[in-house]
């Protein structure tokens, strides 16, 4: 059996997926959790308990740590675990930033459930899965010229954020978070956060 940790802040989809996935004879969806956090410690406790190393399902974004920054983390607990990401949004900042990570699955949630299953399957045997019409639209996007931390920062000022909210979210020094920000406005050539944000936006770095 194949043992599978889920993680989604939506509690209707992450259902859904953990009572399809159980369908499978071979998959086992030992857990569902709400966030990256309640991930971290389950697969903490399964790696103190020696247990076999599952594969990670994780929503691409939800409250506190994302789904990038879940998998890098779970990847230094257990380097080469299976780790996969779903998601609403997939622009191509993302998939970079997940490929970068070590990330070998990264698929919408419109997959079909067999196939789901079917790429689970894949990363579990070491494997990897891109789904094509992201990858795709992450080639025609082109490299970003951002920093992967500029891209984290203006990805929370695009709803608005203030430099003290985007700081404490970021883990960062207000300090530092502005300079993020005047790096990232500088490569963009735009005069404010929120035009830079929009600019990363539409060219699919964020």
């Amino acid at each position: 059996m194949i043992p599978v940790l889920l993680a989604d802040d939506e509690t209707l989809i992450r259902s859904a997926l953990a009572t399809m996935l159980d369908l499978e004879d071979d998959i086992d969806v030992v857990a569902h959790v709400e966030s990256g956090e309640e991930l971290l410690a389950l697969w903490r406790r399964r790696v103190d308990a020696g247990e076999p190393v599952a594969v990670a399902v994780i929503d691409l974004q939800m409250a506190g740590i994302d789904g990038v920054d879940t998998a890098e983390q779970i990847l230094l607990l257990t380097p080469g675990a299976g780790t996969m990401i779903v998601t609403s949004h997939g622009r191509p900042g993302y998939l970079k930033r997940a490929l970068t990570a070590g990330v070998r699955g990264f698929l919408p949630k419109t997959t079909p459930a067999a196939t789901l299953a079917a790429v689970i399957r894949t990363v579990h045997s070491g494997g990897r899965y891109v789904d094509p019409e992201l990858a795709a639209d992450a080639i025609s996007a082109g490299d970003s010229l951002l920093s992967a931390r500029e891209a984290d920062v203006l990805e929370l000022a695009a709803d608005g954020s203030s430099v003290e909210e985007i700081a404490q979210r970021a883990h960062l020094s207000m300090g530092t978070t502005r300079n993020y920000l005047s790096s990232a406005m500088a490569k963009l050539g735009v005069s404010n956060r929120y035009e830079a944000a929009l600019k990363a936006r539409e060219h699919g770095w964020i």
